[in-house]
C-alpha cells in the first residue's frame, strides 16, 4: 500500500473518505488500515489525538463515533478476539497517575435549565440478535474479566449512599421480588435479588 506524506495541518472542506460500502480498501494480511501515532510532552492541557464534534442542528440523529465491525467468515478470532471497539488505558513503566484515570469515560450532560427529554443514559447496551440467531448460555450483556495476576476486587465504584440516589440505605426488610440473572466463566448461574419495595 502506497503511503502519502503531507507537512502541516491538512483541512477539507468536504470530509474524509477511505473506500465505499461497495468498495472497501481490502488488505489481505493484518494491518492497521488507517494509523495515527502521537506523543505529547506538555506538562499542562488536554492532548487529544482524535478530536471530533457533530452538532445535531434540527431534528436528524446520528452520532460522533459510529463504529461497526463485521464477521462474515467461519471460526473468525482463532486464537484471538473480535471487538466492535477495544479502548485502553496503560499505565507503563515510569509512569503514575495523579488525578483520575480510566479506560473508557461516558459522560451525559445538560446545560443549566434544560429538560433533555427522552429516555437518556449515560451507557446504553443493546442485542440485536435475529429471530433465527443462535446464542450459547454464556451470552450476557456485560462480561467482566480479571485477566491478569492482580485481580480487581470491586464490580463497581459507587457513590455515597444517599436517599432516593443510586446506592440508597435499606430501609426495614423489603421482602426478594425479582433477582436479575448472571452468569460466571464456568456456566454456574447467580442471581442478584431485588425488590420493588424500596
Amino acid at each position: 500500500m502506497a503511503q502519502t506524506t503531507f507537512s502541516g495541518p491538512v483541512q477539507s472542506l468536504n470530509g474524509f473518505i477511505g473506500g465505499t460500502s461497495a468498495s472497501p480498501i481490502t488488505v489481505s494480511t493484518a494491518t492497521n488500515i488507517t494509523s495515527f501515532y502521537g506523543k505529547s510532552t506538555a506538562t499542562t492541557g488536554d492532548t487529544r489525538l482524535n478530536y471530533s464534534r457533530l452538532e445535531i442542528a434540527s431534528t436528524g440523529s446520528g452520532e460522533t463515533f459510529r463504529a461497526l465491525t463485521r464477521v462474515t467468515a467461519a471460526n473468525a478470532a482463532t486464537g484471538g478476539t473480535v471487538n466492535g471497539a477495544h479502548i485502553s488505558l496503560s499505565v507503563n513503566s515510569g509512569g503514575t497517575i495523579s488525578g483520575a484515570g480510566n479506560a473508557l469515560r461516558v459522560t451525559l450532560g445538560a446545560a443549566a435549565g434544560v429538560s433533555t427529554g427522552g429516555t437518556v443514559a449515560a451507557i446504553q447496551v443493546d442485542s440485536d440478535l435475529n429471530a433465527t440467531a443462535t446464542v450459547p448460555a454464556s451470552a450476557s450483556f456485560i462480561r467482566v474479566t480479571n485477566t491478569n495476576t492482580t485481580k480487581l476486587s470491586n464490580l463497581l465504584h459507587l457513590p455515597a449512599p444517599a436517599v432516593g440516589q443510586v446506592l440508597a440505605a435499606v430501609v426495614g426488610s423489603p421482602t426478594q421480588t425479582h433477582t436479575i440473572k448472571c452468569v460466571d466463566s464456568a456456566g454456574t448461574n447467580y442471581y442478584i435479588m431485588v425488590s420493588t419495595t424500596a
